[in-house]
């Protein structure tokens, strides 16, 4: 007769045991009766069928996971509790009975259970935000590998999956060290760390690779060139390497594969994660033109420290940098960007600044004569200016680099400005807004382009060659110099040629305003009412004014064709 017993396995996963309840089954033929055999053959039949069916249909509510299994690290192993449970006891059956199942069975079984167990886990996976439980579950799925690897199952998917899991835990990493450098900028107050002792100065070094003789040499207190984020991102970025390295572990991987890797995801960390943390960062309407450099500076020497990353991971792989196939990190270009885009927003604040101030003036166009001295909001604007440029020749030039970098800033900053002044002031003129200007508004106009050479001359900010950055003001002042001598007769005879007195000006230009003052004039003779009337000499500056428009539109016209 066909007999069940109950059987007891005890199996060993990881660090866990775990019994399992089987079945064996015993036929029991009585001796010398044929027909019984054939009957029991039948029934043998029937059972193996009957039961590999049952052991399918438990196979799948086996492996139909929790909808929630994703939340915890215990939805996890119970999970594949069941799965390791389930093919030990298969395991078990083919080897220990005869015919009841067969190899070809279990190898069909196991491989529909893994295409299910792939799909479950790649979708659950990518649930996950917490790179805790994410390291969790790979250590779960090493463990269940491990195990049915020793009962002769073939496991190789299950490891390919860890390298979909490892690309899941690299961005849960990244996202939460994303949060971590938005706190560190957010709490930075963007000035040189000062250190009051010798305990202070070893405390910052020994977070972040800073050397520098220069500051070595002065008496405490003293202060370091950058701000407190530098060491704490340092700092940050050395516990992500060991962060990512803990995915590493069990996974029988070689020392060059293991590097690989920690320098991939670095890169990811410093190009993706925190370059895109200071481009935020750079852009947030509260940070201002000090803030700007101290992170110019920053990103300077963070730039510096990449090359002791590269030390930092050596060190824990072993493997050298000179290896052929070593991946290189992406940091410098990172901290070159954030540079970059730090300067271009100095240079774009700045400018903001500027116009805020030029929407200010309150030029009276009509006046009769200058007011004697400079407009209050342009000598507002200029010391605004020269006070902005002594925060970057206050930098900390401890050696050249800073030296050269702050200068370059300093320099190009400045020049930005007065060109965009410039700009702005010439269109002031230029407006189309504006039909008509008095003589006496060309005056005023012109004492104020007289302080901006000025504010030029007086080297705002050290390094400019001679009269540099009062060039930025040559188109202007060669336009005002024209009409302040009135003398057209000299522009008109030099035009075109390389040396000429009105290089600058260009003839569009200049007819532009020219009949702007003509209408002014026009208007002032009219409200005197002695329009009609010329007295000669105003008559001959009406002749000269129409004789020079003439020839200044067939200067436009010839241009233009």
């Amino acid at each position: 007769m066909l007999c069940l017993d109950l059987c007891l396995i005890t199996v060993k996963v990881g660090l866990r045991t775990i019994v399992l309840r089987t079945v064996e089954y015993r036929c029991a033929v009585p001796q010398g009766d044929g027909g019984i055999i054939r009957k029991r053959l039948g029934d043998r039949e029937t059972f193996e069928n009957y039961y590999r069916k049952q052991r399918k249909k438990q196979a799948r509510l086996v492996l139909q996971p929790q909808a929630n299994m994703h939340e915890t690290v215990d939805g996890y192993r119970r999970y594949f509790n069941q799965i390791v449970g389930f093919f030990v006891v298969e395991d078990h059956i083919l080897h220990a009975t005869k015919g009841l199942v067969t190899r070809a069975f279990t190898d069909e079984l196991w491989n529909m259970a893994l295409s299910k167990i792939i799909a479950v886990l790649r979708t659950h996976s990518s649930y996950c935000e917490d790179p805790d439980l994410v390291l969790e579950l790979k250590n779960l799925i090493v463990i269940c590998a491990d195990t049915l690897q020793g009962y002769g199952f073939p496991v190789n998917r299950l490891f390919d999956l860890l390298f979909e899991v490892r690309d899941q835990y690299n961005e849960t990493l990244l996202k939460k060290w994303a949060v971590v450098f938005r706190e560190i900028f957010e709490s930075d107050n963007y000035s040189p760390i000062p250190v009051e002792t010798e305990e202070e100065y070893k405390l910052v070094i020994s977070r972040f690779p800073f050397h520098d003789p220069e500051i070595e040499k002065q008496d405490f207190p003293k202060k370091l060139p950058m701000s407190q984020s530098v060491p704490q991102i340092y700092t940050q970025v050395k516990e992500f390497i060991y962060a990512s390295l803990k995915f590493s572990e069990s996974l029988h991987r070689s020392s060059t594969e293991i590097d690989d890797m920690l320098r991939k995801s670095t890169n990811l960390l410093l190009t993706r994660t925190l370059s895109s943390c200071l481009q935020n960062l750079i852009k947030k309407p509260h940070i201002g033109l000090t803030e700007l450099v101290q992170i110019i500076i920053n990103t300077t020497h963070l730039e510096q420290a990449c090359k002791y990353l590269e030390e930092f991971i050596t060190n824990i792989t072993n493997v050298s940098p000179e290896t052929i196939h070593t991946t290189r990190l992406y940091g410098l270009s990172t901290f070159k960007d954030a540079r970059h885009a730090a300067e271009g927003e100095i240079y774009t604040k700045l400018n903001q600044k500027i116009d805020e101030f030029i929407q200010l003036a309150d030029y009276e166009w009509s006046m009769a004569e200058s007011d004697g001295r400079a407009s209050g909001y342009l000598m507002d604007l200029i010391n605004f200016l020269r006070s902005t440029f002594q925060v970057f020749t206050h930098l900390p030039n401890n050696n050249n680099d800073h030296a050269s970098m702050s200068g370059k800033v300093a320099q190009t900053a400045c020049m930005s400005a007065c060109k965009h002044l410039s700009t702005s002031l010439m269109q002031m003129l230029l407006d189309t807004e504006l039909k008509q200007i008095s003589m006496g508004a060309i005056q005023q106009f012109n004492l104020d382009v007289i302080q901006c050479e000025l504010f030029a001359s007086s080297e705002p900010v050290p390094g400019f060659q001679g009269d540099t950055l009062q060039l930025a003001f040559i188109d202007l002042r060669q336009l005002l110099d024209l009409f302040m001598v009135w003398d057209w007769s000299t522009y008109l005879a030099d035009y075109g040629q390389p040396n000429s007195k009105y290089l600058r000006v260009n003839p569009a230009t200049a007819l532009a305003l020219l009949e702007k003052v003509y209408r002014g004039m026009k208007d002032t003779n009219k409200k005197n009412n002695i329009f009609s009337q010329f007295r000669k000499n105003d008559r001959d500056k009406q002749k000269l004014i129409e004789t020079v428009v003439k020839q200044l539109r067939s200067l436009v016209n010839g241009m233009s064709s």
